[in-house]
């Protein structure tokens, strides 16, 4: 079982592209996340990005229907400046101030060690003992590397 740290996190702004999914269609393979990632790195879209913040690649997960069974907004791109506005075809969400737990993939690549740490967290939530989730923003940040060569850095909103 992994041990994730504990975080105050203060609120930013993430602008991108966005979908609206759930995880049984994710688990299906007929998700919508990966062909997000395919537009983000097909159409340069974080070159596109105007006021970027720093050079991470940055997922935010918001909006959430219900909990982890339920929809949820998937926004995938960049933290830009405060007030920055989108282009056509993006969004700008932000990722609520408060405490998170992080959790750290494996490195290497994208689609193998990514979905085998979000196992990890769903069975770290999944313990009554542990925190429980908040299902207002949770976050990934990924350094500009090769996607063959990735880690993951998932940041899970919980309760006080």
């Amino acid at each position: 079982m992994i041990k994730p740290n504990s975080t105050d996190q203060t609120s930013f702004e993430v602008m991108g592209i966005q979908t609206r999914t759930n995880n049984a269609k994710e688990a299906s393979g007929n998700g919508e996340i990966g062909k997000l990632w395919q537009r983000l790195f097909q159409e340069g879209v974080l070159n596109q990005i105007p006021d970027r913040a720093d050079e991470f690649i940055t997922v935010v997960y918001s909006d959430y229907a219900t909990d982890w069974n339920g929809d949820y907004s998937y926004t995938l791109g960049s933290k830009v400046k405060p007030g920055s506005k989108p282009p056509n075809g993006m969004v700008v969400v932000t990722v609520q101030s408060g405490k998170y737990l992080e959790f750290v993939s494996a490195t290497g690549p994208g689609e193998k060690v990514v979905p085998e740490v979000w196992k990890q967290i769903w069975e770290y939530f999944h313990v009554p003992s542990n925190p429980q989730r908040a299902y207002k923003t949770d976050f990934e940040r990924y350094a500009p590397s090769d996607p063959g060569d990735l880690q993951g850095h998932i940041f899970i909103g919980v309760k006080p």
